[in-house]
């Protein structure tokens, strides 16, 4: 898990502990969780699986998705465990803040509530920016190996007919 996150998690936990004033929890763990937020969708993503997202308002004030991919070369030399590791982290946070919110649904702790939305928004917000990046690369991969073949058969066809 991404270090922010977790010490998001950890920080919103054990907070009611050390400190009395929501607001005080409601600052730091919502700091905690726009900056891994920012780390996992800007550097992670890129460091571990080569992917990277952000959304725009274009000037019809349409919201376009935008995806980056590392080359194929680059992608092939990514460690796999580390893949794996950014995606079940991905996916953990926010079943995290989910428990944790039927937790606070259950105590009766509407103002707890609202630090969790905003976490699991950030967290949910991330899983649909790199699902939507990961199916879009695996969209480029594919129209890059159709176009690879079919300029090969093609030249070898050409080859094949201008020797004659």
């Amino acid at each position: 898990m991404d270090p922010n996150q977790f010490l998001a998690l950890v920080f919103y936990i054990l907070s009611a502990l050390f400190f009395d004033s929501f607001v005080i929890i409601f600052v730091v763990t919502v700091l905690l969780a726009a900056l891994d937020f920012w780390v996992v969708k800007n550097v992670s993503g890129r460091i571990l699986v080569g992917l990277r997202w952000w959304n725009e308002i274009n000037d019809l004030g349409e919201s376009v998705w935008k995806f980056e991919c590392l080359d194929q070369e680059s992608l092939a030399r990514m460690n796999k465990k580390d893949s794996w590791l950014f995606w079940w982290t991905l996916y953990f946070a926010a079943v995290a803040w989910l428990v944790l919110g039927i937790f606070s649904l259950i105590r009766f702790q509407a103002d707890y509530l609202l630090v969790i939305g905003v976490c699991l928004t950030l967290s949910i917000a991330n899983i649909v920016g790199f699902t939507k990046c990961r199916k879009d690369a695996k969209k480029q991969l594919q129209a890059f190996a159709s176009q690879t073949i079919a300029s090969r058969f093609s030249s070898t066809l050409q080859s094949a007919f201008s020797v004659v």
